[in-house]
């Protein structure tokens, strides 16, 4: 739903303004997103987290940098992929795996979506970070242990893959060309 919603914003642009953002046009998954400012040092700090993302963690997120909700050792990972959602105006899904302290498991999906503010790219994120199902213990013991399981980037249709990634057209032709055993037997 968020997808949709920035991906009808953004039109033709590679990202929608941050101005154009309408809390009351995603009302229903509000509570799970967030708006990221990207700082001097390219660090992504939360300026705005949704009560359930809260919840998630037993805290206000305002002012805290992304990747520090990950282990120091996967830190780097993190900034990684909020450095391709930035500097290739492109969005990101990655599969999460978090964790209490007690131990509960709970998987999880987050979104990363390029925003610009004032005209200027490499200036906000908008994205969440929702559980794929809700668990009985969410608000009262935190997740204090995350960690990314998958991730894949998501390119904004029309827009063309970067040069390593195209596929030669003849060759993709011929992936998609399937032929059926048939015709008449004499």
């Amino acid at each position: 739903m968020l997808f949709s919603y920035w991906d009808g914003l953004r039109g033709a642009r590679a990202a929608p303004e941050r101005g154009e953002i309408e809390p009351g046009e995603i009302r229903h998954i509000l509570a799970d997103t967030f708006v990221l400012e990207i700082d001097p040092a390219r660090r992504a700090v939360f300026r705005l987290g949704g009560t359930r993302l809260c919840a998630l963690f037993g805290r206000e997120l305002k002012g805290e940098p992304l990747h520090g909700l990950w282990p120091a050792d996967a830190q780097d990972e993190m900034q990684h992929l909020i450095d391709i959602v930035v500097d290739e105006t492109a969005g990101l899904v990655a599969g999460i795996a978090g964790e209490t302290a007690a131990g509960d498991g709970l998987r999880l999906e987050l979104l990363l979506l390029p925003l610009r503010h004032g005209g200027k790219t490499h200036a906000r994120v908008m994205g969440s970070l929702a559980p794929a199902a809700a668990a009985p213990w969410i608000g009262f013991r935190p997740l204090t242990h995350l960690r990314t399981v998958s991730h894949r980037v998501i390119w904004p249709s029309g827009r063309p893959l970067p040069r390593e990634t195209q596929v030669d057209e003849a060759v993709e032709r011929r992936r998609r060309l399937v032929l059926y055993r048939g015709g008449r037997q004499v």
